[in-house]
């Protein structure tokens, strides 16, 4: 079992950014879902209600963010990425926090290519974001929707699909990135969702805890490239058939690491304690 793929998501909902190596934060990858895009109100946006997220890109430098229009109507736009500027109430789900506003620029980019009024924020380190004390007391997250990373593994991947197929052949396969993974790790056919049973894992210098299975929403019936929802709202159909808990439906595992390191590419992971089917 080893690391064969590394993701961040700088901006939460918008184009990732494929790693070779990462820092692991307490909050998860270094640079991963640090902006946010939120709407007059401070309500966090996402791909959910507005698909063409998904039609922006993302470049993460050292000095600067940029964001480009995929379509090709604007020019890219970038904005310092430890810049100052004012604090602005903002709400992810259940939480309250403040975080730093990025300017009315990036806000007027963003209104054009979404068609609705929003702005660019980011995440300030003086306000951090607690995970779920339900599953992960004392930790602290970025913009994600709760924990520090999501994990998936090519098994489950390839499971799904086999099932999508054998009800429709002429289906075309769900691909990795409709789960939106920090981590995709390389497993033997057969062992697919053995990461249910997962609890605690090591790779690289990091150990991580399994906290929590990941549930989900409409976002996995979204192509990545187009923006495009699957008519027959796969995954998520023929995941309720055999992954749907107490009306939840689940793919892919929260992690939470207990230490400081880095993660790249090719690094085995070492399952260090497992147990038996949760109750999700």
């Amino acid at each position: 079992m080893r690391v064969n793929e590394l993701w961040i998501y700088p901006v939460k909902s918008c184009r990732g950014i494929a790693v070779e190596r990462s820092e692991v934060t307490p909050k998860g990858l270094s640079g991963d879902r640090q902006w946010m895009i939120v709407d007059e109100n401070g309500q966090f946006l996402t791909q959910r209600t507005h698909p063409k997220m998904t039609q922006i890109a993302v470049t993460l430098e050292a000095e600067y963010l940029t964001l480009a229009d995929c379509q090709g109507e604007l020019d890219p736009i970038s904005v310092p990425r430890f810049g100052t500027g004012s604090k602005r109430a903002v709400q992810v789900w259940k939480t309250q926090t403040l975080a730093v506003d990025e300017g009315d620029a990036s806000a007027d980019w963003l209104t054009a290519v979404l068609n609705t009024p929003c702005r660019l924020v980011r995440q300030s380190s003086e306000h951090p974001r607690p995970t779920n004390p339900s599953y992960a007391p004392g930790g602290v997250v970025s913009f994600a929707d709760g924990y520090p990373l999501l994990m998936t593994t090519t098994a489950s991947l390839a499971d799904l699909n086999r099932r999508i197929q054998a009800t429709d052949p002429a289906a075309s396969p769900v691909l990795m990135g409709q789960f939106r993974p920090n981590v995709v790790i390389d497993l033997d056919l057969d062992r697919a969702f053995e990461e249910d049973h997962w609890r605690s894992l090591q790779m690289g210098d990091v150990t991580f805890d399994c906290v929590k299975p990941c549930d989900r929403c409409i976002v996995t019936t979204t192509n990545q490239t187009s923006g495009d929802r699957n008519p027959q709202k796969e995954p998520l159909k023929t995941l309720a058939t055999f992954r749907r808990f107490n009306g939840k439906i689940y793919f892919g595992e929260n992690l939470v690491p207990k230490c400081l390191g880095y993660v790249e590419r090719g690094d085995r992971l070492e399952v260090i304690a497992a147990g038996p089917d949760r109750q999700f």
